[in-house]
């Protein structure tokens, strides 16, 4: 089968698309035609480096995909569109058994400690192939299993967001920042976005973004207490770390909420320590989700409440050209591998 594959770490150069041995379906998994994947910036991490992250080389790229179903154990699940849940877990450790698999003391990822999405063929366990509606493309349904599953806790898991309140999502071109924008605006929250792209912001803005902000770190708690009457917001969504963490903590209402999944420009921000308890707010770390937060993340798909935006389609054999695509930050949406 083809795929796009590592052969060591450093750059696009070590990226290759060729043949590889098509997986082997054992018991209790399922063999995926893959018909697409998106890129994540966990692509480019593994590519330049994977420091940290146990994998053998060569491995096959990709965390999320979609695509059919050919060989399983039931015969009448053959041919059902499915997109996949990234993490394959043991199912006996504490996390596990209690219902927060992603939690998993024991979790391998696809396209981080396994291979991956970006290929002809995968096999995963039975339960990680969710279906998904007609209403979704193959991208858009690839979209969801990191993305918008990871906004999906971020929101509702960790920061318990209800209608009407006010949520601030930074750097909103980003993956997870403009799936938290589309998820807040359709859970009945005002949404606040900020980039310094004003194309980014008026797009948001028609996505469902109820306010922008164009403006450097150390001016955007002032613009936001200017948009919410001195007020602050009520969740902040940040996942950029360095001078961001500071802008974020300032932007928040006494008793405020910050959900944080990333640190793109550092993570070793001041903490602010007096802040945080002298306002008494609330900081949560989130990443990816259960498979169950991802059944709901669908159903509101299939009812018509949210669509991932694709900003670009490449084909497998241009793999490295979508990781520049990514790497230059310009993309709005999700960076389509039609496979």
């Amino acid at each position: 089968m083809k795929a796009a594959f590592m052969t060591g770490h450093g750059g696009n150069e070590v990226i290759e698309v060729d043949d590889r041995p098509t997986p082997q379906r054992r018991p209790g998994e399922v063999l995926v035609r893959m018909r697409a994947a998106t890129v994540n910036r966990v692509d480019l991490y593994m590519r330049d480096s994977g420091a940290g992250i146990t994998h053998s080389l060569p491995q096959i790229m990709g965390v999320d995909g979609a695509g059919v179903i050919e060989e399983a154990d039931t015969p009448e699940v053959i041919g059902r569109r499915v997109t996949l849940y990234p993490g394959i877990v043991c199912g006996s450790c504490e996390f596990c058994r209690r219902g927060e698999p992603v939690l998993c003391a024991k979790m391998s990822l696809l396209g981080e400690h396994r291979d991956g999405t970006m290929a002809e063929y995968v096999c995963v366990p039975a339960g990680n192939a969710l279906p998904i509606p007609d209403r979704l493309d193959f991208a858009q349904a690839a979209a969801l299993g990191v993305n918008y599953l990871t906004a999906w806790r971020m929101l509702f898991t960790k920061a318990k967001l209800q209608p009407g309140e006010t949520v601030l999502v930074f750097g909103v071109g980003g993956g997870v920042s403009l799936a938290a924008m589309q998820i807040a605006a359709a859970a009945g929250a005002r949404v606040l976005a900020t980039s310094r792209s004003a194309d980014k912001l008026a797009r948001a803005r028609a996505l469902g973004a109820d306010a922008v902000i164009d403006a450097p770190a150390d001016k955007i708690p002032a613009a936001v207490m200017d948009l919410t009457g001195g007020r602050g917001a009520d969740v902040v969504i940040e996942n950029i770390g360095g001078a961001m963490w500071s802008a974020a903590l300032k932007s928040l209402v006494r008793g405020g909420r910050v959900a944080t999944c990333g640190a793109t420009i550092g993570d070793q921000p001041p903490a602010d320590l007096r802040r945080v308890f002298i306002r008494q707010l609330q900081i949560f770390g989130s990443t990816l989700g259960n498979p169950s937060e991802l059944s709901e993340l669908i159903a509101w798909c299939d009812a018509g409440k949210l669509t991932p935006p694709i900003d670009l389609h490449y084909p497998l054999g241009d793999i490295r050209a979508a990781f520049d695509h990514l790497e230059s930050g310009s993309q709005f949406g999700k960076i389509a591998i039609d496979i």
